[in-house]
């Protein structure tokens, strides 16, 4: 029991660490912020899969600061936010964002369509929090193509984010449904209990 314990921590170390380095190449990024990474939430995702919500959680609430200082380093602090609104948007843009990844892992690691369901939520709610940070802490609006613009700070938040987190889901999916299915990979992502 104690060497589970070890094995799953130092598992779930492993797969922080690689989601960390994954952010770190973007595929594309967007003028004002978001990027399409590769694959940076996948490790996260089938390490909750793997280890269940619990550990998903520790996992990625670890992320999760680390994608904060990740974010200071990028000048969150001289965003020029209000007090109240920088607390706002390290709570949406960083803890609650990434820790919720952690949540891929709620519907179990024997189904298929579980473990999809599984990483389309936590991404959902990942966007689900970006959005609302957008519209309310930013109060996005504007431009968003040449051809589009709004001042409707929910909509331009909505299609905004969903500009790099849409992309992000369906690549992370692609990805996680290659890695159920290949015999080579499927006894790692979905162990034998």
């Amino acid at each position: 029991m104690k060497n589970q314990k070890l094995l799953a921590l130092v598992e779930g170390a492993i797969m922080v660490a690689l989601a960390t380095i994954l952010s770190f190449i973007p595929i594309f990024k967007l003028p004002w912020g978001g990027s399409v990474t590769l694959l940076s939430m996948l490790p996260i995702i089938i390490f909750s899969i793997r280890r269940g919500v619990n550990m998903g959680f520790i996992a990625s609430f670890a992320y999760s600061l680390i994608q904060f200082v990740q974010g200071i380093a990028d000048g969150l602090f001289g965003w020029g936010l209000t007090p109240v609104a920088l607390v706002a948007c390290i709570i949406l843009d960083y803890i609650f964002a990434f820790t919720i990844l952690g949540i891929a892992g709620i519907f179990g690691n024997k189904k298929f369509g579980n473990m999809i369901a599984g990483t389309v939520l936590a991404i959902a709610l990942r966007y689900v929090s970006h959005v609302i940070s957008g519209a309310a802490v930013f109060h996005s609006a504007g431009m968003i193509w040449e051809a589009f613009s709004t001042e409707n700070e929910w909509l331009y938040s909505i299609i905004y984010n969903g500009c790099y987190m849409l992309p992000e889901l369906i690549l992370t999916v692609v990805f996680a449904i290659i890695l159920i299915k290949l015999p080579q990979t499927k006894k790692f992502v979905c162990p034998a209990e």
